[in-house]
């Protein structure tokens, strides 16, 4: 059923596209009834409207909290077209209201600035436009609402092509998208509410994850009889992410190509340096630095596992110029994300149509990364922590070996720590102060992950620094990391073995730093 639109009450803290607005309002000549801020903006653009204190003949009262809760606005968008609710409308004087545009008090806007107070933060909590909003949206049969400037030009358009009427389907999504707006607002203030009351535990009571699905759809979940999506957050993050990545081509993402794009990004954000890193089923599989700039750091990180990297993930901190997107070119890779793409590097990658490029949009800084919550799925539960964002200083450790690393072992030893963190447990890193040289993932035991990196290895690791995302429960992962050639180790320590460890160091002579930090990857 088509609705004609012939009264419109229009109430908006947000201007924008107002203009477009204005013009289908005029054009189709709905007579519009508006609040007094509203109603000034619309005469800029040559609208003229009833106010809302002059229809109801209620002045807005109690410092503005009290416009539009009245039975002439409640009444005019839940009476529906049915003869005894024309009849009892007529007999109260009710006309009908068919379209209601509101957008709300920009509460969040509010309470993520600095310094704001709660009076301001509780008199930005809308009251009348969620009551509009929400009586309109149940009664989409009669009433369309629109809560989002950028569907103005969406519903000019229909208007013109309907001769001023809007369809069933376009006011069930509207209604759809405005109780989506009310919901996520509501949200918005009770977690606001909730954190100004702190109890000793440091997670919200109720976990309020909510994100908008992105319109780009997925192949496939982590196999192709699975269906899967993505979401993005309400507010994109200060840095760089994948789920806000702008994606430049290529086949469509699955699944399992986030979940790579994930852990390549992350690990490629904790160096300053020009890095890359080379990401295969969730486990970097090369990482490297250069000071000679990004494509060496690519070369670099490719060669640890030649092998894994066909097929792989890539990561780069710098934007790609046409000397790395020919070096690129030399592999097959299934994505690459980078803060960015030059016209030369695109027109070299273009031929690939299978490749999808992602630009983050910002060089990468590891400083500028913020603490966040983690959150995974568990049948009927959620799991929370920390986002691990902990980072020991090398510097600050503690030496519990009788040698100490040189300067250049320190070196190898922060870069390879580094990287175990993003490796999944069991993990090893065998590594020079510039690149990775083997990396043991995922093994059941400690020393199995050590024997896997050496075999892995590419280069020689004779000179190389090991680094072990937790510690060794016994020596034999010492040994066998003796035998491969490394000359110095990183560890978390706290094992009740660690003097048997600690001893087996010595026995190589290996220098050993305990950093008291895990960095379990599950």
């Amino acid at each position: 059923m088509e609705l004609s639109i012939r009264r419109a009450i229009v109430s908006v803290s947000d201007t924008a596209h107002l203009e477009v607005l204005a013009a289908a309002l005029a054009k189709h000549d709905i007579h519009v009834l508006a609040t007094s801020g509203t109603a000034k903006a619309l005469t800029k653009h040559g609208v003229q409207s009833q106010q809302i204190g002059e229809y109801t003949g209620q002045p807005e009262i109690l410092d503005g909290r009290v416009k539009t809760l009245h039975p002439k606005i409640a009444g005019g968008l839940l009476q529906r077209p049915t003869d005894e609710h024309r009849r009892e409308a007529e007999a109260h004087g009710i006309p009908p209201i068919d379209l209601v545009v509101v957008n709300l008090y920009p509460f969040q806007r509010t309470v993520s600035r600095a310094g704001v107070s709660f009076e301001e933060a509780i008199e930005n909590i809308d009251i009348g436009g969620p009551t509009m909003i929400r009586a309109a949206a149940k009664n989409h049969e009669r009433v369309a609402v629109v809560v989002d400037p950028a569907d103005y030009a969406a519903l000019a358009a229909e208007l013109d092509a309907r001769s001023g009427k809007l369809s069933a389907e376009t006011r069930l999504d509207l209604a759809r998208k405005a109780f989506g707006l009310t919901a996520s607002y509501d949200r918005a203030i009770a977690a606001w509410l909730e954190a100004q009351v702190p109890d000793n535990v440091p997670f919200p009571a109720t976990l309020r994850v909510e994100g908008t699905r992105r319109d780009r759809p997925l192949r496939y979940g982590e196999n192709p009889h699975q269906r899967s999506a993505v979401y993005r957050e309400l507010q994109a993050p200060a840095e760089a992410s994948v789920a806000f990545a702008d994606v430049l081509g290529g086949k469509e993402l699955s699944y399992n190509n986030l979940l790579d794009l994930e852990a390549a990004l992350e690990c490629v954000k904790e160096f300053d340096e020009a890095a890359a890193v080379v990401v295969k089923h969730g486990n970097p599989c090369g990482v490297a630095i250069s000071q000679e700039g990004v494509a060496d750091a690519y070369r670099r990180a490719r060669e640890t596992d030649p092998v894994a990297a066909f097929g792989g993930i890539v990561a780069l901190n710098r934007e790609v110029d046409e000397g790395l997107a020919l070096v690129l070119a030399e592999t097959f890779l299934e994505c690459v994300i980078a803060p960015g793409y030059d016209a030369a590097a695109r027109e070299i990658l273009k031929p690939k149509a299978a490749l999808r490029l992602l630009a983050c949009g910002r060089h990468l800084a590891p400083a500028e990364r913020a603490q966040s919550l983690s959150v995974r799925s568990i049948v009927g539960g959620l799991l929370v922590q920390d986002r691990d964002l902990g980072r020991a200083e090398l510097s600050a450790g503690r030496v519990v070996s009788k040698r100490h690393p040189t300067p250049t072992e320190l070196w190898a030893l922060s870069f390879a720590w580094r990287v175990c963190k993003h490796v999944k447990s069991n993990a090893i890193v065998f590594a020079t102060d510039t690149h990775t040289v083997g990396i043991g993932a995922g093994q059941m035991s400690r020393v199995d992950s050590v024997k896997l990196a050496a075999a892995k290895a590419q280069r020689p690791t004779k000179g190389t620094v090991m680094a072990s995302d937790a510690f060794f429960p016994f020596r034999d992962g010492l040994d066998e990391a003796a035998g491969a050639g490394i000359t110095a180790v990183v560890h978390p320590g706290g094992s009740k073995r660690d003097d048997e460890v600690i001893a087996a160091a010595d026995e190589h002579g290996l220098a050993m730093i305990l950093t008291g930090m895990r960095h379990f990857r599950h």
